[in-house]
């Protein structure tokens, strides 16, 4: 049976097709087949043999149906993006960061990282990661009239800069608080160290099963950031006298959500499921990707690991 992956680029930049052009040639040296965009595939600059060549298709849900892996090169972008094509068949992700934090992202784009990235999918030598999401439904007149998921975080937010929006924030069928602000969004813990981090909120390991909700410039002395067990429930009611709203989730999706109409957001079924490479700890993680002054600790180092290498149980 033919072996089979889903490539997702972010093709816009020179060293991003050159590294393309590596993994695209590697892998089918190896008889691994690709998927891939028909506008990502023109921008590489590849000549395979006609049995090596890629399988064109259209990057829509179902598309990853029956592959083993999404290889993703490029940013957090990226990978949301490519997010969306993985989740609905449970096929796991594998990103290499060709961006700037890159924090979704299992490796870097180092050669040695990336020869260490391809290999693990040659020989399937890897492990995989469930990651919770958020499903967010808008609930017009006590009916659901849209449903959307996100990975990172699910974000109620005005319209218009020059106005406040006046919301109610409820955990489990009660009111908590209400207030005007910019918005709330709730989070996963993957989504802590993206917007709910840029907005005040705590980073949270990504083994914690929980939602956190972070109020955006509320106009309130009680507006601070909530970290609510994985099995509640959260709404954010907009206000019927006031401005409508608009839900975003990851940045890519969004849904008008107008005045009176209420966001339920809860625990979503389906994960996203990514691949590690290594047993690194998220510690480590956190402090290389935000650059943390770590100097003068006198701790008890671990020896590091070689990328692509897991250790034995």
């Amino acid at each position: 049976m033919t072996r089979e992956a889903l490539l997702v680029v972010h093709a816009g930049r020179t060293a991003n097709r050159a590294v393309a052009e590596i993994v695209v040639r590697r892998l089918a040296a190896a008889g691994i087949r690709l998927r891939i965009a028909a506008d990502e595939w023109a921008e590489l600059p590849t000549d395979l043999p006609a049995g090596m060549a890629p399988r064109i298709v259209d990057l829509e849900p179902g598309v990853a149906e029956g592959v083993e892996v999404v290889l993703v090169l490029g940013g957090d972008g990226t990978l949301l993006r490519a997010a969306e094509l993985a989740r609905p068949s449970g096929v796991p992700l594998l990103g290499v960061n060709l961006g700037r934090v890159g924090f979704l992202a299992e490796t870097e784009a180092d050669p040695d990282s990336v020869d260490a990235a391809v290999d693990a999918v040659i020989r399937g030598g890897y492990r995989v990661d469930e990651r919770m999401t958020v499903e967010a439904a808008v609930v017009v007149n006590g009916d659901p009239v849209r449903r959307t998921w996100a990975l990172n975080e699910a974000c109620v937010e005005k319209t218009s800069r020059e106005r406040i929006l006046d919301v109610v924030l409820e955990v489990d069928g009660r009111p908590v608080t209400g207030f005007g602000c910019d918005g709330v969004l709730c989070s996963t813990p993957t989504g802590s160290t993206a917007y709910a981090f840029s907005a005040g909120g705590p980073v949270v390991w990504p083994e914690v099963r929980a939602l956190l909700v972070v109020p955006l410039t509320a106009h309130a002395l009680f507006a601070r950031p909530l970290v609510i067990a994985p099995g509640s429930q959260v709404a954010v009611e907009v206000d019927a006298r006031g401005f409508p709203a608009v839900l975003v989730c990851d940045g890519r999706r969004s849904i008008p959500v107008p005045p009176g109409a209420r966001v339920e957001l809860e625990q979503g079924e389906l994960p996203v499921r990514l691949v590690r490479l290594s047993d690194q700890p998220f510690t480590d993680r956190l402090v290389r990707k935000f650059s943390l002054p770590v100097q003068g600790w006198r701790g008890t180092p671990t020896p590091p690991e070689r990328p692509g290498e897991i250790p034995e149980s």
